[in-house]
């Protein structure tokens, strides 16, 4: 009978410590689970406190332009329409004609550089605009006046005529690192003031964009960046401005992960230039050129391919004078190491005419140096502000084509028209983007927009039309396909 007792007891006991055991065993679990939750929240950004900060130098630019509007239909047409509409009841019409102009409205961002009221965007936001006004992060609304445009570079100034705003700072882009969190703020699809986080997917990016020059070396972030973003600030923790962002990569127009902003580095020249002349001064170099691949490296004999590849020196051009021979790969520029051949321009593009600068080139398994005394840029021009009134041309393709420029002639040695508006239609469906370079038409070479216009107005109703063109140094063909 005792040991009956004592037997249950000591059973009671033991069970009571493996659940007191495992009690203990969960709370320690779930401590540790709440310390690492601690840890993880710990190693996390808080974006709360730079996007309280830095919001109020935000802001939201609109812009309004006049465009040429279609013509109208004469009244006779319209008059034949309704009769055949309605052949019982003919209506006496007096229509008037359409205007000649409509306004078309735009929406982008930007940010306030200085308490007097310098605000930076894109140029293409502000780029031909009638009227500009821009919003600040408290509802005050100003005209903004255009200090100066940068097409390659697609950065703009604009001046509000106020003082004592709040305003941000550029940070060093250049010690930017691959998988640091950054931080945008604009103006996505007209939603003031959002706010957006991501990490550097890399750096050094070229990409296709509006200018036919390629003096951009961009961030790629993942930040979601979407159309009025545009102009708008790349932040870092420490809330620093290091980047414009610019351009997204997207087949639907919306945000795939894959947006690009302009380093500040690169900013800070532009704008500096612009604030004191209006105008930006790059160096010309003066070469046609390739990228080093494994096939040209292995043949001139290079541990790896890198540099870039010179084509052709062009005669009586400062390359030329400063001892560049055809065939000869450069591989340093003014103490600039040249890994791909699209760092070139770049880097030429950062110094102004006049410069001498030092290159460092391979010929014949030898490392040669050479000094070049910098051109002037055709780029060296002042940018018109005036809007331009598209001349209407008979194009079925759904796209609007430009001049090429004379330099970007000179780099790439091409002749053709380059892309400078795509709209729904053949092209886009075909593949095409804007910043293509297009040299054949239908099997026709293409040199100019005026030969291009005659080509596209010949072109069948119907049936497959075959057009050439050449993107970042590729040439490809691509089918259109006409609608019947």
């Amino acid at each position: 009978m005792h040991l009956s007792k004592r037997f249950i007891l000591h059973r009671m006991s033991s069970a009571g410590s493996h659940a007191l055991a495992g009690v203990a065993l969960c709370l320690f679990a779930g401590s540790i689970l709440s310390f690492s939750r601690v840890l993880v929240a710990a190693e996390l950004p808080n974006f709360a406190d730079l996007v309280e900060k830095n919001a109020p130098s935000i802001v939201e630019i609109s812009t309004t332009r006049r465009v040429a509007a279609r013509a109208p239909s004469p009244d006779s047409e319209i008059e034949e329409l309704l009769r055949r509409l309605n052949p019982e009841d003919i209506p006496e019409l007096e229509i008037e004609g359409l205007p000649e102009q409509r306004q078309r409205a735009a929406v982008g961002s930007g940010f306030i550089v200085s308490e007097d009221g310098y605000v930076i965007t894109n140029n293409h936001v502000v780029v031909g605009a009638d009227e500009i006004q821009v919003t600040l992060n408290d509802r005050r609304v100003f005209d903004a006046k255009v200090i100066g445009l940068d097409e390659p570079s697609d950065l703009a100034v604009l001046k509000l005529d106020a003082t004592d705003l709040p305003h941000v700072a550029f940070g060093n882009s250049d010690a930017l690192r691959v998988g640091e969190w950054v931080l945008a703020i604009g103006s996505p699809f007209g939603l003031e003031f959002s706010a957006a986080a991501g990490i550097v997917s890399a750096k050094g990016r070229s990409v296709p964009g509006r200018s036919s020059y390629n003096y951009m070396a961009f961030i790629q972030t993942d930040v979601a960046i979407n159309q009025g973003n545009s102009g708008g600030p790349l932040f870092n923790l420490d809330g620093e401005v290091i980047g414009i962002n610019s351009q997204i990569l997207s087949s639907t127009g919306g945000s795939n992960g894959i947006s690009f902003s302009i380093p500040s580095n690169v900013a800070i020249n532009v704008i500096n230039q612009l604030q004191e002349t209006g105008r930006v001064e790059r160096g010309l170099l003066g070469v046609r050129m390739r990228e080093v691949d494994n096939a040209l490296a292995e043949i001139f004999g290079m541990a790896r391919p890198r540099g870039a590849f010179v084509d052709e020196a062009q005669p009586g051009s400062p390359a030329a004078e400063g001892g560049i021979q055809n065939e000869d790969i450069i591989v340093e520029f003014n103490g600039h190491e040249i890994e791909y051949y699209t760092d070139l321009p770049f880097y030429v593009g950062q110094y102004r005419p006049d410069t001498r600068a030092a290159v460092k080139l391979y010929r014949d398994g030898e490392i040669l140096d050479r000094v070049v005394v910098l051109g002037s840029s055709p780029t060296n021009v002042v940018a018109s502000t005036t809007p331009e009134v598209p001349r209407e041309r008979a194009n079925p393709l759904g796209f609007r084509v430009a001049e090429l420029g004379e330099e970007a002639r000179q780099i790439s040695g091409l002749s053709g028209v380059r892309i400078a508006e795509l709209n729904a239609g053949p092209g886009r469906e075909a593949g095409l983007r804007e910043g293509d370079v297009i040299v054949a038409l239908n099997r026709r070479e293409v040199n100019s927009t005026e030969q291009f216009a005659e080509i596209a107005s010949s072109l069948p109703d119907s049936g497959f039309v075959p057009i050439r063109i050449v993107r970042e140094g590729q040439a490809t063909t691509m089918a259109l396909e006409m609608a019947p």
